[in-house]
């Protein structure tokens, strides 16, 4: 690393003005600063910043792993994570697993390596192959948007059960008793309490939950597609569909308009996250709305308390979910 030494050989001057150049430039002349910054660039001398950071072993750089950085979803939480770092003096590296484990490992070695100093994830899967009497020890880490009843990690996310219950709940009271679920990973934890919440409700109702009713998958705009023609071709199709997500809704309810069905007047769909795509549907989508641009804020203000050596309790801090009505429900037809 360059030193103040060399940048004041490179400029012909002494440290002294060095110094006066870099922290008071109006006390030396313009040629002299000249020379200075010039010699500051060629010799590729370090900030101070990143001295001081240096020496107190930070390096004032956050990863957050994101399970899909194609997926439209993550775009607010992002956005919140990012404001709030650079609000205090901090960059944010974007790690795209893609689920992939060996990609996962690669980002952790920047947190052992001191190349960054904590870590926000915001998928269920934890990068480290540890136990969990061991997870106390580990470095700085939030968890965003997900919550993992196996990780003992401060977790910022909603009720997914009672937001699931409310947008079923709805539904309902408008009348359909016939209402399917095309829900995304069966077995996440994520996933589970949404479809406790869709049960509830219909129970709620005095309505019976049928198994053929529920169709899973990946949670792609292909899968809300292809599980809609699956309940629409059966004996008994639903008047209504309860999506896991918006890209579940929305690949649904093109599939349905391709089949010859009106959304809403002979099905209607809600779907789950409110990301921007869906106030722009034809027709616009009803979804219950997560406060994502709040979770990404939430979690790295939490990651900020800890790194800062604060106590911060682990568990989940639940924000306010709140159901959008638009236009693609409406009272059954028949």
């Amino acid at each position: 690393m360059a030193t103040m030494k060399d940048v004041a050989q490179l400029a012909g001057v002494s440290t002294a003005t060095v110094s006066r150049a870099l922290m008071n430039p109006e006390k030396v002349s313009t040629s002299t600063r000249k020379k200075v910054e010039k010699a500051v660039i060629d010799a590729g001398y370090s900030p101070n910043s990143l001295v001081r950071n240096l020496r107190r072993n930070e390096s004032k750089t956050i990863i957050a792993i994101v399970p899909d950085i194609c997926d439209s979803y993550y775009s607010d939480i992002i956005r919140g994570i990012e404001e709030t770092a650079a609000e205090h003096g901090y960059l944010v590296l974007l790690g795209d697993s893609g689920q992939q484990k060996k990609r996962e490992n690669s980002f952790v070695n920047l947190i052992f390596t001191k190349q960054a100093d904590g870590m926000l994830l915001l998928g269920t899967n934890i990068p480290f192959d540890i136990s969990k009497a061991e997870q106390k020890n580990l470095p700085p880490l939030v968890m965003a948007c997900e919550f993992s009843p196996d990780l003992e990690l401060p977790t910022v996310h909603i009720d997914n059960l009672t937001a699931a219950f409310e947008a079923v709940n709805y539904l309902t009271k408008i009348g359909h008793k016939q209402i399917a679920q095309i829900t995304a990973d069966p077995k996440g934890a994520l996933t589970q309490f949404r479809i406790q919440g869709y049960q509830q409700a219909l129970r709620r109702a005095g309505t019976s939950v049928n198994p053929a009713y529920t169709v899973s998958g990946d949670g792609s705009f292909a899968l809300g597609a292809r599980a809609m023609s699956c309940l629409l071709a059966l004996p008994n199709p639903p008047t209504a569909v309860f999506c896991h997500s918006d890209v579940l809704a929305i690949g649904a309810m093109q599939q349905a308009k391709r089949l010859g069905f009106r959304v809403p007047q002979d099905i209607s769909i809600i779907g789950f996250d409110d990301i921007r795509f869906a106030e722009f549907c034809d027709p616009a989508l009803t979804t219950m709305s997560q406060p994502r641009y709040e979770i990404g804020q939430q979690a790295m203000l939490l990651l900020l308390k800890m790194l800062k050596g604060n106590e911060v309790q682990i568990g989940s801090r639940l924000l306010d979910a709140q159901l959008v009505i638009r236009e693609s429900v409406a009272p059954p037809s028949r």
